[in-house]
């Protein structure tokens, strides 16, 4: 009985690696994705924060 629980404990944290390496490759993928996205905006717009003084 021990074993089949033993068995089903790592089978449950095998699955819950699969899918932290699934989510984090998603993440990595995604992510060169946006920074390819924004290099290929506009290129007039300006580098950097944008700070608007009002008074």
């Amino acid at each position: 009985m021990k074993t089949k629980f033993a068995a089903s404990v790592l089978s449950a944290l095998l699955y819950a690696q699969g899918l932290l390496g699934f989510a984090g490759l998603a993440t990595v993928l995604l992510r060169d994705r946006a920074h390819a996205g924004e290099l290929t905006m506009g290129t007039d717009m300006p580098v950097g924060p944008s700070l608007l003084l009002v008074r």
